[in-house]
């Protein structure tokens, strides 16, 4: 059975498994103090082109967002977020764990813009209810959309205006960066953004995402809160080590730019067999709609989840390419699928 299920069902690539091997004998500091994670900070605020940044490696997006979220906000203040934001439906209630309410806002592309905060900001308007101060967002987002430059533009200055902070979540960064409709680059995003982070999980590495901290009140004292979270890893190498080799050439975008393509091969062939989809999504991840039963007999060879219900007879799957996915799976499935239409 092959799985459309995730963008990190492989391990990672060859690359990075082969300069773990290669440096594991040598002796290092640990908690990320490693001449590895030192480099791989250096590179990365090379290639965002900014050296006022902090940069911290953890090990998963959850974690990420937990650590960073719960630093930045005070007791009573809240995060924003899409009704299919990642916090509030696939996190375990993390973030409302350390003591953080989650508003979730309705949106019908997965995209948060200054009209569905001002709303928000409208009916929360004294101490008697939580206060409304992070704005969450994530590109890609969890259906597949990505944020265009203008969209983050008006969402920085009304964060600004409104004395917010404007986080993103990245796990799938490079497959937002590398779409054929995005027309933001890495180095832009530290100017939009208060913090935002570098997903290496979903996009090659064994594990590993890099949190960049653009605004300087928020920086103080972050690594107290990495340690109290269980995030500040004794090993901290094997973090430093991968993204120094996903960020010494080009190879972070040529995987994103891969598991792209992958998803515009099944885009493209589902479309001419006349498959609706149930959003636009120019990401790695897509949501076409098939009867039940078709999905059915699908599932007897390939493994995705099935999203959503439609209506009575149809539901929308999720199908999610990766850096891994191999181009005669994806031939296959939709020579599969056209065989059962």
């Amino acid at each position: 059975m092959y799985s459309f299920k995730n963008d990190y069902s492989e391990g990672a690539h060859p690359r990075i498994l082969n300069a773990l091997v290669e440096s594991n004998f040598e002796q290092e500091e640990g908690y990320g103090e490693d001449r590895f994670t030192l480099k791989a900070v250096e590179l990365l605020k090379e290639r965002i082109g900014r050296t006022d940044v902090d940069i911290h490696l953890l090990s998963g997006g959850t974690q990420t967002n937990l650590t960073a979220i719960s630093a930045f906000l005070r007791p009573h203040e809240a995060a924003m977020a899409a009704s299919t934001g990642h916090i509030l439906g696939h996190e375990t209630g993390a973030i409302e764990a350390t003591g953080h309410k989650i508003l979730s806002i309705e949106t019908e592309d997965g995209k948060l813009t200054p009209a569905h905060l001002r709303t928000v900001l409208d009916t929360h308007s004294d101490e008697h209810m939580v206060k409304p101060k992070l704005v969450y967002i994530s590109n890609s987002t969890e259906i597949g959309s990505i944020y265009l430059k203008n969209e983050l533009v008006q969402l920085r200055e009304f964060c600004d205006e409104n004395q917010l902070i404007l986080y993103m979540d990245g796990a799938r960064l490079g497959s937002a960066l590398c779409s054929s409709e995005n027309d933001l680059m890495l180095s832009d995003i530290p100017r939009l953004v208060d913090a935002f982070y570098i997903g290496g999980t979903k996009n090659g590495a064994l594990i590993g995402e890099a949190l960049v901290i653009c605004r300087d009140s928020l920086k103080e004292d972050f690594r107290y809160h990495l340690k109290q979270k269980g995030a500040l890893l004794a090993k901290g190498r094997l973090l430093g080590i991968q993204f120094l080799e996903l960020f010494r050439d080009n190879l972070f975008f040529d995987l994103a730019a891969h598991a792209n393509r992958m998803a515009e091969m099944l885009r493209t062939e589902l479309g001419k067999a006349k498959i609706p989809f149930l959003t636009e999504s120019p990401s790695n991840q897509i949501f076409p709609i098939l009867p039940n039963a078709l999905i059915t007999e699908l599932q007897g060879k390939y493994s995705f989840h099935v999203w959503e219900q439609v209506d009575a007879d149809h539901s929308a799957i999720r199908l999610v390419t990766s850096w891994a996915t191999k181009e005669d799976k994806v031939a296959a499935f939709i020579e599969d699928l056209k065989k059962l239409i």
